[in-house]
């Protein structure tokens, strides 16, 4: 079946992001600057410019560069993309051990 992994995805992102609801506004900052540690890693382990994966996801260079630095937050539907793009699974952006 096509989206026999949806449920299991949905509620790995669901859990993590009720996780970060919860946590205070310096944790958050912290998250989202170890996220992003983490995309421009395995962005670059997979041999991607900003450019080039802006243009994959139709998204503004500008955006991936604000994700990479935390400064923003990025929505679920992106991440599913990123994902996919790099051929990672979605937990390997959540990885805040290495």
């Amino acid at each position: 079946m096509l989206f026999s992994n949806i449920g299991k995805f949905a509620y790995r992102i669901n859990t993590l992001f009720n996780e970060f609801y919860f946590v205070d506004k310096q944790d958050k900052k912290s998250i989202l600057i170890t996220f992003g540690a983490n995309l421009r890693r395995l962005r670059l382990a997979n041999g991607f410019t900003q450019e080039q994966l802006a243009n994959e996801l139709g998204i503004e260079i500008s955006q991936i560069s604000r994700i990479e630095r935390g400064v923003i937050n990025t929505s679920v539907t992106t991440l599913y993309a990123i994902s996919k793009t790099l051929q990672i699974d979605v937990s390997e952006l959540f990885n805040f051990q290495k």
